[in-house]
């Protein structure tokens, strides 16, 4: 008969401490995070108190101290919140991962408690134990606000602790009640005993934490010019009140321009912000920018800060935006994001792809707002949102639904369109077909052709937009884009004699290569010889290959047309069909490369024959 034995898991001081020490946080830095934002729930859980009526008689005048003591090497970190009995030592310093944020929100505030409302940072019960990362010893001095006597808390780095009764705080620490952690500095952490470092770490961490916290010097020389200011008020480190927790509607324009500045140290300005404020099931706010990016070639990588009740988390929680929306800067402070212990990753959740998908909702909604409130605005900052539009678009359905009737296409001759507008404006000439160039001055002949006969040719000059149109194509059927060169449209033929002569276009496969086509049309543009098209399917498959890297793509089948309205296009057929040749052949050299000019640049070789050929036909006027 099987024996089943129950027990529990034992673990051991010396053995957890060197693990704390070395692996409880990625970055040393967090330590001063971890013991600020302890001091911080201490004052949270006193104004609780306060305002429950459990703690009477209290006028509380919030801060936090960090006082650096550079000649002692410690760091003390000094709060007048609920401060702890002996007993309560006991129980929350001495035993590792016992919570007494989660232990006091129960209790006060039900376990339904909306996280939000509390304001506590802590959860998990670790966090004081950052000290060691960089102390040797920690000495806690705290006195609770009940009025029991104070209590003095000693631990070294291998877990063996003192605790002094009744300590007399001769040195006045504690101002009535609350807690003072003295962290004795060791020699892996001496780089914290600068105060620049620390101030560098303070706002990081902490420059929006809700309680006021005030940097000290303890070894600060006196001078002239201190004691001059001895009367002025000393002024937190700190902005207790950060933008995003204001309502959007008492915040002005230059403060979110001022905020953007302050936090991102980015002097140009964003092409407009949304200032998030979510209420029940979700609970967390923010303000994202649209950052203003100088070209495409610029990196598009933003930087969201991720805050838990006004701490700072980390950069960049990729999965809390959107990937196609990572270019935007911003703050986000959800303080229901499921964390780990370190605060530093997100748990997978349902709560975290909601929050993804109300940012792309209210991302869309902005859009939409300035197309319809302030379309000129709107207008004058599209070409610094079409890539981030476009590539959303192209991977999130949701998202091109909720924006396509208000994506902008440029126009050549200048202006914007819709998609919409540009197929009602083109329906009785060429339905359901939108025309486009990707170079405007390369391919300036074919625009001034279209223009003539009063169709717009929009403008795609950004690698995305091959991609993107494409979408489009997916989401609107029947619609088709077409570049001004793939094809001869039917508004730009003549009626008239296209009659194929089989010498000349022979001549031009000579010139050209086999593989280009050579076909004759008649053109309302009689100044213009020949158009070198290439399918608009040839091209989209290899720009494809090209983009994914998979080799140089495949020679392009190219078509030669030759125009027979053309006086220099009868004059090459004469000259032909009078046996003069060679003077037929250096024309028709520099006539496809001419037409070859608007698909690509010329190799050396055909460049030095280009300008050999023009000065001998300029020798012979």
């Amino acid at each position: 008969m099987a024996n089943t034995q129950h027990g529990g898991i034992s673990i051991e001081l010396e053995h957890i401490f060197p693990i704390i020490k070395k692996w409880l946080y990625s970055e040393k830095e967090i330590f001063l995070r971890e013991i600020t934002s302890n001091a911080c729930d201490a004052i949270t859980k006193l104004r609780r108190l306060i305002s429950l009526g459990e703690a009477k008689d209290i006028d509380l005048d919030a801060k936090i101290r960090v006082i650096l003591d550079k000649d002692a090497s410690t760091l003390t970190v000094i709060d007048n919140g609920i401060g702890m009995t002996e007993e309560e030592v006991r129980k929350y310093i001495c035993q590792i991962a016992l919570s007494g944020a989660m232990e006091f929100i129960q209790k006060y505030e039900g376990e339904n408690s909306d996280a939000q409302q509390n304001g506590i940072i802590g959860h998990f019960g670790l966090g004081f134990y950052s000290a060691y990362m960089v102390s040797d010893t920690v000495d806690v001095i705290t006195k609770s606000y009940t009025g029991a006597p104070c209590v003095k808390w000693t631990c070294g780095d291998d877990g063996n602790y003192e605790i002094e009764s009744n300590y007399d705080d001769e040195d006045g620490l504690i101002d009535g009640f609350g807690t003072a952690v003295i962290m004795h500095i060791n020699e892996e952490g001496k780089e914290f005993l600068s105060e620049y470092k620390l101030k560098e770490v303070l706002g990081k961490y902490c420059a929006f934490m809700p309680v006021p916290i005030f940097f000290e010097d303890a070894n600060a020389e006196e001078s002239a010019e201190s004691e001059e200011n001895e009367s002025k008020e000393p002024q937190p480190i700190n902005d207790t009140e950060p933008l995003w927790q204001k309502n959007p509607s008492d915040c002005t324009d230059e403060e979110y321009k001022d905020f953007y500045r302050k936090v991102f140290s980015d002097w140009k300005e964003p092409l407009f912000h949304i200032h998030l404020k979510a209420d029940y099931p979700l609970n967390f706010k923010g303000i994202l920018y649209f950052p203003r990016i100088s070209n495409e070639y610029e990196s598009l990588e933003g930087q969201v800060k991720l805050y838990y009740n006004q701490v700072f988390v980390a950069d960049n929680i990729k999965e809390v935006i959107p990937e196609y929306l990572l270019m935007l800067k911003g703050v986000l402070d959800c303080p229901e994001l499921p964390l780990n212990v370190s605060r530093s990753y997100l748990q997978n959740s349902g709560y975290v792809s909601k929050i993804s998908a109300h940012i792309t909702k209210k991302v869309a909604d902005k859009l939409n707002q300035m197309f319809t409130n302030d379309r000129e605005n709107f207008e004058s900052i599209w070409r610094d949102l079409k890539t981030f539009v476009e590539y959303g678009c192209m991977r999130d359905k949701k998202f091109y639904d909720r924006v396509s009737a208000n994506i902008l296409f440029e126009k050549c001759g200048g202006g914007f369109v819709t998609l919409d507008e540009y197929l009602d404006a083109a329906k009785e000439k060429h339905e359901n077909k939108v025309y486009y160039a990707n170079d405007a001055t390369a391919q300036s002949k074919y625009i001034s052709m279209f223009a003539a006969e009063g169709i717009d040719v929009i403008l795609l000059d950004r690698v995305i937009d091959t991609q993107f149109i494409h979408t489009v194509e997916q989401n609107r059927e029947g619609v088709k884009f077409c570049r001004i060169d793939a094809e001869i449209a039917d508004v730009l033929k003549a009626d008239g004699d296209k009659t194929e002569n089989t010498a000349v276009a022979d001549l031009f496969k000579k010139i050209a290569g086999e593989s280009t086509k050579v076909e004759f049309d008649r053109l309302k543009d009689a100044s213009t010889p020949a158009l070198l098209n290439i399918s608009e399917e040839a091209r989209r498959m290899n720009d494809m290959m090209k983009l994914y890297n998979m080799g140089a793509g495949m020679p392009l089948e190219q078509t030669l047309i030759l125009n027979t309205a053309s006086p220099l296009v009868d004059k090459m057929i004469s000259l032909v069909d009078g046996g003069n040749e060679a003077l037929a052949e250096t024309i028709a050299r520099q006539v496809y490369m001419l037409s070859s000019l608007s698909q690509r640049q010329l190799t050396a070789e055909e460049l030095v024959a280009f300008l050999s050929d023009s000065y001998d036909i300029l020798g012979k006027l």
